[in-house]
């Protein structure tokens, strides 16, 4: 089985096929997922101080917070030609 990495910025990734969604940080009900993330001790903060502008749930409950847009993100998920024709 190959795993599929994505870069979620500065060097840190994460495997595919665990990610559920990508989302915006903004509102309100998405501030209280990663508030109760913390407090499980289940929040990853890959941000390295900056400004959180994606939020990615994994199917194991994880919630990572990155620095880069959630738009970036979902595109590097897709699939480029190289591997489509492979």
């Amino acid at each position: 089985m190959d795993i599929k990495l994505i870069n979620i910025g500065f060097g840190n990734v994460v495997a595919a096929n665990r990610i559920i969604a990508i989302i915006s940080p903004e509102s309100a009900p998405i501030k209280r997922i990663i508030q109760e993330a913390r407090d499980k001790g289940l929040l990853i903060d890959a941000t390295y101080g900056r400004r959180t502008r994606a939020v990615v749930v994994t199917d194991s409950g994880h919630i990572i917070l990155s620095a880069v847009q959630p738009e970036t993100v979902a595109n590097r998920l897709m699939p480029t030609d190289i591997e489509e024709e492979e």
